[in-house]
């Protein structure tokens, strides 16, 4: 088996999903390593999940930064000097810039809760509850410089409840999310065509 794909997850919250990434990595035939997880919030709960399970973690305070495009350029710089090859956004609520995904083309993807293209953005779940919709979900998709229009890898659906509220219908579609975003990364990785560094 080919070595496998050195790979960051980027979260601003929990983790939930970056450890489901975590764990599925654990496996002898993943095709990807788990290298680094970054936080643009110094006390995200997702950081100190991320060393619990064995995982180098740290974080870059955008706060600290004047300038979407110096956050951006700091994060780079770590992830340039830790030889990440792959980036797995995870619950990261920042909007990359144009300078950053153009950088990292090809080489981060991102999870969504929506069935994608529909409800870009944020409150998918009360988004879709209003429009009506007999489904709902979750999506993987390649990094664009447009925000959640990157090309989809793997998307997950569900059938709304009648009683399903924005909560009981985000708690079902994280649930989907923690099975999908590692079946994505494995697909990714498997079918890796990037130069290695």
């Amino acid at each position: 088996m080919a070595r496998p794909i050195k790979t960051a997850i980027l979260i601003s919250g929990r983790g939930s999903n970056m450890a489901a990434l975590a764990k599925a990595a654990k496996a002898d035939d993943f095709p990807a390593e788990i290298a680094l997880v970054i936080s643009n919030r110094p006390h995200a709960e997702g950081l100190k999940r991320a060393e619990t399970l064995g995982i180098q973690a740290m974080a870059i305070d955008h706060k600290h930064f004047k300038t979407r495009v110096a956050f951006d350029a700091a994060l780079t710089a770590v992830l340039q000097e830790a030889r990440i090859e792959l980036i797995c956004c995870a619950g990261f609520m920042r909007v990359l810039t144009s300078e950053f995904t153009a950088q990292w083309a090809g080489r981060i993807i991102n999870i969504h809760p929506s069935l994608l293209p529909k409800y870009k953005g944020l409150n998918t779940h009360a988004r879709a509850l209003k429009a009506g919709d007999e489904h709902h979900g979750a999506s993987v998709h390649w990094v664009s410089e447009d925000l959640d229009s990157g090309e989809v890898i793997k998307q997950s659906a569900l059938s709304i409840a009648a009683k399903d509220t924005p909560d009981s219908l985000a708690s079902r579609v994280l649930a989907l999310e923690l099975r999908l975003y590692p079946c994505a990364l494995k697909q990714v990785a498997t079918h890796w065509k990037q130069p290695r560094i």
